[in-house]
């Protein structure tokens, strides 16, 4: 099942994938809410399911909503640092032992194929290509055997830096953070359509059409099941909540000459299975 979260003029909704369109979620079920995490946080995953099975879908499908980002109202947004060991060679940064954590917030991110936005502060608007985890069930203090049992699904994102900013202090937070510089979507992928834990799949990042990045999900430092084992036995992982799993080597600021996202460029995040997030950049009005 593939679910997403989008808007048209009648304003927000969810959207469960049928062909070439979505089944508007919200239009078949009324007290379902409108946005994914509190959908999650409500338990009503199956109920969406029934309603992905539906044979008769009259009135129910639509083709012309926009993409917001797909969990808009995450409790934690919560991302790996180098976790792919080329990216943390690439970076000049020893393989963590234990995995570098950061936040972003849901004012960063935009939806699949609207603009990441390059602020006025900065030209050093750079990419990452990553997958990301969505917690569909609450949890702490999850044994490694149990992990995948609390995966709502997975989904993609550009986790867009600002690299000048990024290196001011040694916390990221800023630099991770600037508004519209992150996108998340284009759906949440259950995890019956996948391998287990996401694992082994083709992750590329594009810019222009060129690929920048391609590795293997196997090449993570630590995997979904070691990141949410280790994060929940620090705090409680609620439904809603937001897995970001790390980028590749091959990004922007490493490279000579360094290449930073302008406007006019699109960048493109595929993974195998998930699908492909594409936004275009644009500058800060």
């Amino acid at each position: 099942m593939r679910i997403a979260s989008l808007q048209n003029q009648r304003g927000p909704f969810l959207g469960v994938r049928r062909g070439d369109g979505y089944l508007d979620a919200n239009a078949a079920l009324p007290d379902l809410p409108r946005d994914l995490g509190a959908a999650l946080r409500a338990g009503l995953l199956d109920r969406l399911a029934e309603l992905a099975a539906l044979t008769s879908i009259d009135g129910l499908l639509v083709r012309d909503a926009a993409y917001r980002p797909l969990v808009t109202d995450a409790g934690k947004i919560l991302c790996l640092g180098v976790n792919y060991a080329d990216h943390a060679k690439e970076a000049s940064i020893q393989k963590p032992d234990y995995p570098v954590v950061f936040s972003r917030f849901a004012t960063g991110f935009v939806g699949h194929d609207v603009p990441l936005v390059r602020p006025r502060k900065s030209t050093h608007f750079d990419y990452e290509a990553e997958f990301l985890v969505v917690i569909g069930r609450r949890g702490r203090a999850i044994p490694a055997e149990r992990a995948l049992d609390h995966v709502a699904g997975y989904a993609l994102l550009n986790d867009g830096t600002i690299r000048d900013y990024q290196t001011r202090t040694s916390q990221w937070t800023v630099g991770k953070n600037f508004d519209r510089t992150g996108s998340m979507g284009p759906e949440l992928v259950t995890p019956d359509e996948l391998p287990p834990g996401a694992r082994g799949l083709t992750i590329r990042g594009r810019l222009n059409g060129e690929t920048m990045q391609e590795a293997s999900t196997a090449d993570m430092v630590f995997d979904v099941v070691s990141a949410i084992a280790i994060l929940s036995e620090a705090m409680t992982l609620d439904a809603g909540d937001v897995i970001a799993m790390g980028t590749p080597g091959g990004v922007g600021f490493v490279r000579q000459p360094p290449v930073f996202l302008k406007p006019g460029d699109v960048f493109e995040v595929e993974v195998d299975g998930i699908g492909t997030l594409r936004n275009r950049i644009v500058d800060e009005a």
